[in-house]
């Protein structure tokens, strides 16, 4: 990912420096368990943790020419720690060390991710509070449909995102497994306590039953949340590009003093963040497909996913990482108008209480056929222009006769749509 897309610590999980200072601990923990198991001497295993060292540059020099990167790494280690690095590996192929760094990286970006999401939940809850009685239009096919207020709008979210974050925890939980199995996992030339023994000094857990390398069902799941959290990440976006339309401007992204909108029209204030987003999105929900299509390897083992992986885990990973932290900073310093709410709720001049005055039409005595033809009859004039809605309610001769004018007044107070907001807020945050 590029660097105006990444942050340091997200971005650091997939430099070389930290995957072979997890590629070294893995070397040390299975000297260890093989040093217990008496299958190497313990004083070999001690020089490793002593003297085990590598050099990123001298790596990149032996895999130039040898065209392999575990080997490259175990060359270079052992010319840190001499003689004793003959018992360095022993059991072991390349897929044991790359695919459980994969695992510790992974769970690394997971855990950062996670904590993203908590914020991102603490500024949506806040807003939520905030504006929880703010009355503004809901729209359905993007036309005023009912009211409701601003909270429950953020509150909506702010359910979806306690869902991402509970699919990343389980995402995290899938992909933190070990794999410590030798050439096609069949522990051929290993004990299964050595996997064991560095599952458990990683933070792991076993792997059930490998090939060569750890299956990648488990990879796809991981990627599919994120792709979903990426997805809820566009959804509210979207919701904000929309509420900043010059036309509603209910809400719009905070505008930073000596902020520039066009570089040709002084007057713009765009909202430029929640389009970056949706952007992000469709880079994080790009790795899906190629996760899916790295479950069907060839046998125990082939590398098609190999490349992909390389590209597409720090990518998506670093480009959600990016855009949750920039979410959270939109929420929080999101600038709301409730005038233009309100302005916009009487826009329709009443057209959003036709429900209620359909329901009451009903309750007295109306069928639902006749009650559905009057109030739109009224509505459709109110729409040419003719009138406000409760005017030619009144007016209307069917209407009058199952409800007089008190009663047709009574169906227009906004606040029966606030009826239930503490309901919903207590089921949305009963735990929060």
């Amino acid at each position: 990912m590029i660097p105006r897309y990444s942050r340091p610590e997200m971005a650091a999980i997939w430099e070389a420096q930290n995957r072979f200072r997890i590629w070294l601990e893995i070397e040390a923990h299975a000297c260890d368990a093989q040093a217990a198991l008496g299958v190497i001497p313990k004083s070999a295993a001690k020089a490793v943790w002593k003297r085990g060292r590598f050099d990123i540059a001298r790596i990149d020099a032996i895999e130039r020419e040898t065209r392999h990167d575990v080997i490259a790494f175990l060359t270079n280690l052992a010319e840190h720690v001499g003689p004793e690095a003959r018992f360095v590996h022993q059991g072991m192929t390349s897929s044991d060390v790359l695919d459980t760094c994969f695992a510790v990286q992974l769970t690394q970006a997971a855990d950062i991710l996670i904590a993203d999401v908590d914020k991102l939940l603490e500024a949506l809850k806040a807003r939520a509070i905030e504006y929880k009685n703010t009355l503004c239009i809901g729209r359905s096919h993007g036309i005023h449909a009912e009211p409701t207020t601003f909270g429950l709008k953020l509150a909506t979210f702010y359910a979806e995102f306690r869902r991402a974050r509970e699919r990343l925890v389980t995402a995290r939980r899938e992909i933190a497994t070990c794999a410590i199995s030798g050439a096609v996992g069949n522990y051929g030339n290993i004990d299964p306590r050595v996997e064991e023994h560095v599952a458990k000094k990683l933070g792991l857990a076993v792997e059930t039953i490998s090939t060569q390398v750890i299956p990648r069902d488990r990879h796809a799941a991981f990627f599919a949340a994120l792709g979903v959290v990426a997805s809820s990440v566009e959804r509210l976006s979207i919701e904000i590009r929309h509420l900043q339309r010059t036309e509603v401007r209910e809400a719009e992204e905070y505008f930073a003093p000596g902020q520039k909108g066009s570089s040709a029209m002084p007057h713009k204030r765009n909202p430029v963040l929640s389009e970056n987003l949706t952007g992000l999105a469709r880079i994080v929900r790009a790795a899906v497909v190629p996760a899916l299509e790295n479950v069907a390897l060839w046998h125990e083992r082939d590398i098609s996913h190999s490349s992909v992986e390389r590209v597409m885990a720090p990518d998506a990973t670093i480009a959600l990482d990016f855009a949750l932290h920039r979410l959270a900073d939109v929420v929080k310093r999101l600038i709301v108008y409730p005038a233009a709410m309100k302005e916009n709720l009487e826009r329709t001049k009443g057209l959003v209480c036709s429900e209620q005055v359909l329901l009451a039409l009903t309750q007295a005595g109306m069928s639902r056929e006749d009650a559905y033809k009057a109030v739109q009859r009224n509505a459709m004039g109110v729409w040419r222009g003719d009138g406000d809605f409760l005017g030619m309610l009144k007016a209307d001769p069917d209407v009058k006769k199952h409800l007089n004018e008190k009663a047709l007044a009574e169906l227009f107070d906004l606040r029966h749509h606030m009826r239930h907001v503490d309901t919903i807020f207590k089921r949305v945050f009963a735990d929060a």
